[in-house]
């Protein structure tokens, strides 16, 4: 019995581990989306340009 609860906690803490990284390669994804687009200045001209 022993060696089934070792094999459970282990199973749920690969498990555990697998979704903090998946969690943290989205969030650094979500980051990059988002600082590309502030280092876009097309975007910026086209509106600045837009008001004229």
């Amino acid at each position: 019995m022993s060696e089934g609860w070792m094999g459970l906690v282990v199973g749920l803490f690969l498990l555990a581990s697998a979704g903090m990284l998946v969690i943290a390669h989205y969030r650094r994804e979500h980051l990059r989306k988002r600082l590309l687009r502030r280092m876009d200045h097309r975007q910026c001209w086209e509106v600045m340009r837009r008001r004229h």
